[in-house]
């Protein structure tokens, strides 16, 4: 009987699963998982449920009967250890899995502060699994002073959370601007107000020395020597996608898990998706760190693995949730020069990216039907006249027209 074998249980590693049983696929399906938890949400992780407002059950993203009703086996709780293309095996807990087919779903992990700095004091965390939620929740209580190291979207986020929980938040940016990498300096200036008004400190162009204490952290020493007292810190400088299996196995890494339009990896009846996984765009092998790209680009595998010859074409989305501020990001703003601001009813906003004369992305806060109407845009390759775009009269539906 053939055999599907899945090296990751996050949200890519599910979805191919899953999809792979809407196809009708009659084979075994055996979905390997580092964390000893089911297949999992993570985008709540440091919001709903590190506020305290979602159980751990919610997050899950399928029942356990589904996984039983549909046949596929978990074997959660140890990674895979090693993968020997030739012979076709995963092994697992010492365990030799054959497959007929095996994908890479292993996702990314969060880069950690260097022990020479002190990222290795108690009290230093990162946002990513179940377990560092559950680890660094208790340090969330009114009064304390949280030092959050990061002006990303998961540092925000974490700060944001710190704020609604009463405790003292300082974020500390070495660029520029927080969201730099990410966003437009329109977006920065609204998410550096919407902090601010909220009793967040903002650092930016602010570099980090180092971390101070005593087996437990007490303090963050700034580059320009100033120190900032700290209960507990967390690092959200960014992620690393995992490929140490794929790189040990001999499978090509290029920017992730280098993978063909198809989701096809260097190695025969081996593949990739999700944040681990880089496809060619526009001339590059890029990564999609969304939870949207996981579920589509595993799900076009499901479909190859099963003989469809599909290649994978993206329809980026994001979002991120900061106090009561909505963003939604439809598209990819890379290669921008203009940005055009549209005022939205009461405090909502919206910013589209533009590179000439052609529309790339919008970022919409608190205003969906900007999200939307953006989104329906740019996957139909229109463009709408900026002007318009910018003329709050401007009915956005007939934007489609």
């Amino acid at each position: 009987m053939s055999h599907v074998v899945i090296v990751g249980a996050g949200q890519a590693g599910a979805a191919l699963a899953a999809r792979l049983r809407a196809l009708k696929y009659d084979g075994e399906i055996t979905l390997i998982g580092e964390e000893p938890a089911p297949p999992y949400q993570r985008p709540p992780l440091s919001k709903a449920y590190l506020l305290g407002e979602m159980a751990e059950e919610r997050l899950w993203l399928r029942s356990a009967e589904f996984w039983a009703e549909n046949r596929v086996t978990l074997r959660l709780g140890a990674p895979a250890t090693a993968i020997d293309t030739a012979a076709q095996t995963v092994t697992v807990r010492g365990e030799v899995l054959h497959y007929t087919d095996l994908a890479l779903t292993t996702g990314s992990t969060p880069r950690s502060l260097p022990a020479t700095i002190g990222g290795d004091l108690a009290g230093v965390y990162t946002v990513r699994t179940l377990a560092d939620v559950d680890a660094m929740r208790a340090e969330f209580a009114p009064g304390r002073r949280l030092v959050v190291i990061g002006g990303g979207y998961i540092g925000l986020e974490a700060a944001a959370v710190g704020r609604k929980l009463g405790l003292e938040v300082t974020v500390i940016e070495m660029a520029p601007r927080i969201l730099q990498r990410v966003a437009a300096p329109e977006t920065s200036a609204f998410f550096r107000g919407l902090h601010g008004a909220r009793g967040a400190v903002i650092m930016e162009e602010t570099a980090l020395d180092r971390l101070l204490g005593e087996g437990q952290v007490q303090a963050v020493r700034l580059k320009d020597g100033r120190e900032l007292a700290a209960d507990f810190v967390i690092a959200g400088v960014g992620i690393t996608p995992n490929t140490a299996l794929a790189e040990a196995a001999g499978i090509a890494v290029e920017n992730g898990i280098r993978t063909d339009a198809r989701g096809a990896t260097s190695a025969a009846h081996v593949w990739s998706a999700g944040d681990c996984a880089s496809f060619p765009l526009n001339g590059a092998q890029v990564r999609l760190e969304s939870v949207g790209n996981a579920i589509d680009q595993a799900e076009v595998v499901a479909e190859n693995i099963l003989g469809a010859g599909k290649d994978y074409v993206p329809r980026p989305w994001f979002w991120s949730d900061q106090y009561d501020c909505k963003l939604q990001i439809a598209g990819l703003n890379t290669g921008y020069d203009r940005v055009v601001t549209r005022a939205g009813e009461g405090e909502a906003v919206s910013f589209w990216y533009y590179a000439g004369d052609r529309l790339l992305a919008v970022d919409a806060m608190n205003d969906a039907r900007a999200f939307m109407v953006g989104k329906r845009l740019i996957e139909a390759g229109k463009s709408p006249d900026p002007g318009l775009v910018g003329d709050p009269a401007t009915d956005l539906k007939l934007l489609m027209r």
